[in-house]
């Protein structure tokens, strides 16, 4: 069992330090390109909000139109 536990810490060491060597290695974007990559995710997040909104609307009168006509 004590072989199990400390096999299991290594491997856990070792991993927590192949994390930290790829985080060295990435390019992280300066607070510039943040803010924008940022504002232009809200940005599609709103539009695609607005679509959706409008599309669900149009779609539960045309439901309720039909439910009105009988259907």
């Amino acid at each position: 069992m004590t072989a199990k536990v400390m096999d299991w810490f290594r491997q856990a060491r070792q991993f927590l330090l192949d994390v930290q060597g790829e985080a060295k290695r990435v390019t992280w974007l300066d607070l510039k390109q943040t803010a924008a990559q940022t504002v232009l995710a809200l940005v599609f997040v709103f539009v695609v909000a607005l679509y959706l909104g409008i599309v669900d609307l149009a779609l539960s009168r045309i439901i309720n139109y039909l439910l009105r006509l009988g259907f």
